[in-house]
């Protein structure tokens, strides 16, 4: 069983920046790909970022394409959402997540979910 807990959401203005980190526990980190995804109320969640076990790819929805950048470190158990040129359209909860499978963008694939961090940019 994997433990996963998301920090670094907060308020931030359009255009600025914030760095989301998800510690794990309980697992062996480096066997996992690891997403983020994002939610905003009565919507459904949404796929953000994926990075597979090595770190070695990566792929982003394209509404965060080259403003986001995700990150992994094994040695630490943790994985990073780097989130530059903030939006409004960016307001959400995010949530870290686990998975054996290969890299994938479906989150009915993931397994382990953390409780997630808010971000809200203000206009």
């Amino acid at each position: 069983q994997v433990q996963l807990v998301e920090t670094g959401g907060g308020l931030v203005q359009a255009g600025g920046s914030l760095r989301l980190s998800c510690a794990a526990s309980g697992g062996i980190f480096s066997s996992y790909t690891m997403g983020w995804f994002r939610q905003i109320p009565g919507k459904e969640r949404e796929f953000v970022a994926a990075i597979s076990w090595n770190g070695g790819s990566k792929i982003y929805a394209d509404s965060v394409k080259g403003r986001f950048t995700i990150s992994r470190d094994n040695a630490k158990n943790t994985v990073a959402l780097q989130m530059n040129s903030l939006k409004p359209e960016d307001t959400a909860g995010y949530y870290c997540a686990a998975t054996t499978r290969y890299l994938t963008n479906q989150n009915d694939r993931y397994n382990y979910w953390g409780q997630g961090t808010q971000v809200t940019v203000s206009s």
